[in-house]
């Protein structure tokens, strides 16, 4: 009986936390694919550079603060909680700005304030699950699939329900996701702080950067910035490779990228229990190579299969690498500061590495691409490059755990 009652309660725990990451990845799933279409629509297309670059710039250092919070003051879920609710105000006031016709400064003025409050929580929800699932390294990637069932979820509502794609109504549902994961939160299990840290620097999150003193940390968050520059390519200029190679509908294209991360989040929960956590991470760079390989393929050929096939891989590339990275830092980081290197790994994918590639991918493809459309080829393979030099960096200093430690 007790087993089953046990049985009952674990659960109860992964329902909780699957709908808190749904409504979670829900909530960007809305107004993010949305945003440069909506803006263009209230005549501010001359801003969504502006917006794009504020979002990373305001992720640099939120991911380190809210990761040094639930490590050391407040508990994980009640931070998710709160960080939530404020992201769910910032995206209305945000969007409400626009709607009443104020200047536009006033949209980036809340956007930039949901970045900064919505920074820590991809953390947070990789610190709850993983520290209240059982066999959590194969039941996270499971949690971790609601988030993106969510984003497909905002998409098919904002087209055929909402009929919202360039409406201001798609930052109002955003907003109404963000309560319901605000509610979520504090329903999920306890997740108190463990660490002692009373200084203001270990409180503003700069005792992260202590992480970097171990070989294998430093190495997979180096390797993890660099390797996040390239990837914003992927978000900025697939769907105009596939509108150059004739496509008629770039953005359901794209969709395959999401279908093969689905099928990926289950395979990977099978592979973590049979494979070392170094050979998972090869792996998603070796793959990345391939999977950028690939769109270089197409523009060189002028076949648009080539580029399918590399979007298709990307989801694969992407859970395989980054899913398990969090589960490394989980595993190999001391419990007082998990939150903390979670937030510093936030910070590499959500803050320096975006931001940097946001201009240096604009410089490569003013460098590569001419009018005509022709040099694709060159900015793929000149990112292809570095994400081998990842791969080649990661498999020289990374040592990892033998079997059996």
């Amino acid at each position: 009986m007790w087993r089953v009652v046990k049985r009952i309660e674990a659960k109860g725990v992964f329902v909780r936390l699957w709908a808190l990451s749904f409504f979670h990845g829900m909530a960007p799933g809305f107004w993010v694919p949305s945003l440069t279409n909506v803006l263009k629509a209230e005549g501010l297309e001359g801003w969504v550079a502006a917006v794009f670059a504020v979002v990373p710039i305001c992720s640099l250092f939120s991911p380190l603060i809210g990761g040094a919070l639930a490590d050391e003051r407040i508990a994980a879920q009640k931070l998710m909680g709160w960080s939530s609710l404020l992201g769910a105000v910032a995206i209305f006031l945000a969007f409400g700005a626009l709607d009443i016709g104020l200047h536009p400064w006033w949209f980036i003025a809340g956007i930039a304030f949901y970045a900064t409050v919505s920074g820590p929580t991809w953390g947070l929800l990789a610190t709850i699950s993983l520290a209240n699932l059982d066999d959590g390294e194969k039941r996270y990637p499971l949690v971790r699939l609601g988030a993106t069932l969510g984003w497909m979820a905002a998409g098919f509502l904002t087209s055929y329900a909402l009929d919202a794609d360039s409406s201001l109504v798609v930052g109002y549902a955003a907003a109404g996701a963000r309560i319901f994961a605000g509610i979520i939160s504090f329903g999920v299990p306890n997740t108190p702080p463990l660490g002692q840290g009373k200084s203001w620097r270990s409180a503003l999150g700069f005792g992260a950067f202590s992480l970097f003193r171990h070989r294998d940390h430093a190495v997979l968050f180096a390797v993890t910035g660099l390797f996040s520059v390239p990837l914003v390519a992927f978000y900025m200029y697939s769907t105009e490779m596939f509108a150059m190679l004739g496509d008629k509908t770039p953005t359901a294209s794209m969709t395959v990228g999401q279908w093969s991360e689905i099928a990926a989040m289950p395979l990977l929960g099978f592979l973590m229990v049979r494979f070392r956590l170094k050979t998972l991470l090869m792996w998603g760079l070796g793959l990345s190579v391939l999977r950028y390989g690939l769109s270089g393929y197409a523009g060189l050929t002028g076949i648009v299969a080539w580029h399918v096939a590399g979007v298709a891989l990307h989801g694969v590339c992407y859970t395989i690498y980054f899913v398990t990275a969090q589960v490394y830092l989980d595993r190999r980081v001391d419990p007082a500061m998990r939150g903390q290197a979670q937030g510093l790994f936030g910070l590499m994918t959500s803050g320096i590495g975006p931001l940097v590639g946001a201009l240096f991918c604009a410089w490569l493809r003013a460098v590569c691409v001419d009018e005509t459309g022709a040099g694709w080829q060159n900015f793929w393979w000149i990112l292809t490059a570095i994400i081998a030099v990842c791969w080649i960096a990661f498999g020289l200093f990374y040592r990892g755990k033998k079997p059996g430690e």
